[in-house]
């Protein structure tokens, strides 16, 4: 599971899915680093609900209490006080009931994002689901860099099988990043390998 921690201005960052947990025996990682390196943290930002994106979301938000969550409108659900009934319709399908304990008590977002949102003046929301409902990539174009969540990997993408994924959907999002992103676009995907360029991505599949 890869936790992203990406510079602004001066000190500023933002976290992208705070992975890290009691469940891992790393919750404390991101926020060590953070206030080792004296860095402020104005937001998490989440490109999904599923369980293992959001388990940190106690730890990071109990460190820094202003602390802001972002996570798509059609995901908002798998945090805030009623979350574990959402988390357990996902959980419930895996291997990993084990997990319901750590997804308990998430706070509220703060933000929920939707297709083109701007964040940070540079990093643009896209909608694409297939995962699930409400996840989302984040881009920026300047940089080119795209944050992909689980909806694309090295040589993958994420799976459809679970309750709110899609195989149509998941096709459709696959085809937009391939389409409307330059090939030189570089991809930090939210499992495995990341930095790879985005046609690296999709050459197993034909896309």
């Amino acid at each position: 599971m890869n936790t992203y921690i990406v510079p602004l201005d001066e000190n500023r960052v933002f976290v992208v899915d705070s992975a890290c947990c009691d469940y891992s025996r790393d919750s404390q990682i991101v926020t060590d680093f953070i206030k080792k390196n004296s860095l402020t943290p104005v937001a998490v930002v989440l490109t999904h609900g599923h369980f293992d994106h959001v388990a940190g979301l106690p730890a990071l938000c109990s460190a820094f209490p202003s602390l802001a969550v972002y996570i798509h409108a059609n995901d908002a659900a798998f945090i805030g006080k009623d979350s574990c009934s959402a988390q357990e319709t996902v959980l419930n399908d895996t291997e990993f009931e084990d997990f319901i304990p750590f997804v308990t008590n998430l706070p509220e977002p703060t933000k929920l994002l939707n297709e083109g949102d701007v964040l940070f003046s540079e990093w643009k929301v896209l909608h694409t689901p297939g995962h699930t409902k409400g996840s989302c990539c984040l881009y920026n174009s300047e940089k080119k860099l795209l944050l992909s969540g689980d909806t694309l990997f090295y040589g993958a993408y994420g799976r459809t099988d679970l309750a709110g994924g899609s195989d149509y959907e998941m096709a459709d999002s696959l085809k937009r990043l391939h389409t409307e992103l330059p090939e030189d676009v570089r991809v930090f995907p939210g499992h495995g390998k990341s930095g790879f360029l985005l046609p690296q991505a999709g050459k197993f599949w034909g896309i």
